[in-house]
């Protein structure tokens, strides 16, 4: 039997989370998994802002506009309509919740608040706080969830699955706390906020980016996995192999920066005529080209002629950043490459974050609500996390009200999912054997995961193949048997992670090899047109070996 532990269980602390959080927690118990150092996900790192229309000059229907064509095709229109419209309402939620947004200085500004402008609108129309508008809106919604009496946090726990009853219900999460002990979580609702998978590749604009581990989770509860093969890279990550990954914001280019080949020329005039402006795929594979032509290994971005005052107004963040590591941007230019920044596909959902499980939901980078098609505009993410979870709130509010009104009895639940006896679920606590106990070398699963990013950003990055892919592939499924003789049984929780890593990076792959075109993020030698009808794929854990899925 199991007994829900609160009425909602949130796994991930981002953004989306910390929203849901809020806006449930008035009315219904919750339960917030978040890391214990709360800059280990993608929102904090968000630098450049939230797009949404705000101006008087601007409008729905342009954002809309702009939001279809960045998506080269592939975006769901309502759901496109859907964001955008409800847009205007989340900002002002967080200005209500005191985020510091950027003032304008200018005293005849038509909005109060700063707007910038970034790649693919046509408007200026991204709000943000100063150069760490992430930071800024994560440490203000965190700040109100600490307070508040009806969100209890688990800081110190690994998620490891999902659990589900007979009738394939989601019940609750199972994981490790840091004693290794087996906790359980059980909940009338839970919701994904676990972000995207751009920690399969070496390369990233986050420092400790995850690696799909959710949208793996959900799956194995029969989740629908949709339009993987659209993994988007950021054209422009500072480029410094002895350093961690840092992003250069997209406002860098809004507010002029030029890029900049080994020559000092620039070159993307030559290529779109939006120049630095053009959508990121469009700006990340023609970067991507002039490093395979450039001995330097990198491009430049050059601000230096906007000015210091500008720049030091502007840009603070980076600023500082980038003198931290040897560079004075108001006189040098930046030395930056693309990186593996959002994932554009991921668990299937509706207006609610529903998933096709019972009582499952996702919400932010994890959910494919197909907002973003083949190619995520700037700044329409931390737009789409703000949206959802509200829209997802609104929703598990209303059951529960229903829920209420019909006075129904609590039911005894059989438990599926779940290691060992069952019969008091609710109350399991064991401990599992300590990592020497289990004799797991973690240098060699280190390595294994190592092995996996430079597989994934050698053959399914910016521009792929068949023949790339295949081997891909066939390397990916060699690193899973190696994975078996290091740990066959799963029995160490980071081997758990690699094996959902693997799964979901062979999933990548495999919807990349049956996209039989070029569009969007999506780019292969192979197919390098459009089909004529196309549309968002869909991926399951089917796909996989008997033997790798036994």
């Amino acid at each position: 039997m199991s007994t829900p532990t609160s009425d909602v269980l949130i796994i991930g602390g981002g953004v989306a989370g910390l929203t849901l959080a809020l806006e449930v927690a008035d009315h219904l118990s919750v339960t917030l998994v978040r890391p214990a150092l709360d800059d280990q996900g993608a929102s904090r790192w968000a630098q450049g802002g939230i797009a949404a229309v705000l101006s008087p000059d601007d409008d729905l229907e342009a954002h809309i506009r702009d939001t279809l064509i960045a998506g080269d095709g592939l975006c769901d229109e309502d759901a496109v309509r859907f964001t955008v419209t409800h847009g205007p309402d989340a900002i002002q939620w967080l200005i209500n919740n005191g985020v510091p947004f950027t003032p304008d200085p200018d005293p005849s500004a038509r909005y109060p608040f700063h707007l910038t402008r970034e790649g693919g609108h046509n408007a200026r129309r991204i709000i943000h706080a100063d150069d760490a508008t992430g930071r800024a809106v994560v440490d203000t919604l965190y700040e109100k969830v600490a307070a508040h009496p009806n969100i209890i946090q688990r800081s110190d726990l690994t998620i490891l699955h999902l659990i589900s009853d007979t009738e394939g219900r989601c019940i609750g999460a199972e994981g490790v706390d840091r004693q290794q002990h087996q906790q359980m979580l059980f909940a009338k609702h839970v919701v994904l906020a676990t972000g995207g998978a751009s920690g399969l590749y070496r390369h990233t604009t986050t420092p400790s980016p995850s690696s799909g581990e959710g949208m793996v989770m959900a799956a194995e509860l029969g989740a629908k996995l949709m339009n993987l093969e659209f993994q988007q890279f950021h054209p422009t990550c500072l480029f410094d192999p002895e350093g961690p990954a840092f992003l250069i914001s997209e406002a860098v280019r809004g507010e002029g920066g030029r890029l900049l080949n080994e020559a000092g020329h620039r070159f993307m005039p030559d290529i779109d005529s939006r120049a630095e402006l053009a959508p990121r795929d469009v700006v990340a594979r023609a970067i991507d080209s002039q490093i395979q032509q450039s001995h330097q290994g990198h491009v430049w971005l050059d601000i230096s002629h906007l000015g210091e005052t500008a720049i030091r107004h502007h840009f603070p963040t980076i600023l500082a950043h980038c003198a931290s590591r040897g560079i004075d941007i108001t006189c040098q230019p930046i030395p930056v490459v693309p990186a593996a920044h959002y994932s554009c596909g991921g668990v299937a959902t509706d207006h609610h974050g529903a998933t096709h499980v019972t009582n499952l939901y996702a919400v932010g980078e994890i959910a494919y609500t197909g907002l973003h098609g083949a190619n995520r505009m700037a700044s329409n993410s931390l737009l789409e996390c703000l949206v959802y979870a509200r829209s997802c709130a609104k929703h598990l509010l209303a059951q529960s009200q229903k829920t209420q009104t019909q006075k129904t009895q609590p039911q005894k639940t059989q438990c599926k999912n779940l290691p060992g006896d069952h019969t008091d679920a609710s109350q399991r606590s064991e401990q599992l054997p300590d990592q020497q106990e289990i004799s797991i070398p973690m240098s060699a699963l280190t390595a294994l995961r190592s092995e996996m990013r430079a597989i994934m950003s050698q053959y399914v990055s910016i521009v792929r193949s068949n023949h790339g892919l295949s081997i891909a592939y066939d390397k990916l499924s060699d690193l899973e048997m190696q994975l078996d003789d290091i740990d066959e049984k799963r029995r160490h929780p980071e081997s758990v992670r690699l094996q959902q890593a693997l799964w979901l990076a062979q999933l990548t792959v495999l919807a990349a090899l049956q996209r039989h075109e070029s569009r969007g993020l999506h780019y292969s030698i192979d197919w390098p047109k459009h089909q004529q009808d196309t549309m968002a794929s869909e991926s399951s854990l089917k796909q996989l070996s008997p033997r790798t899925m036994a």
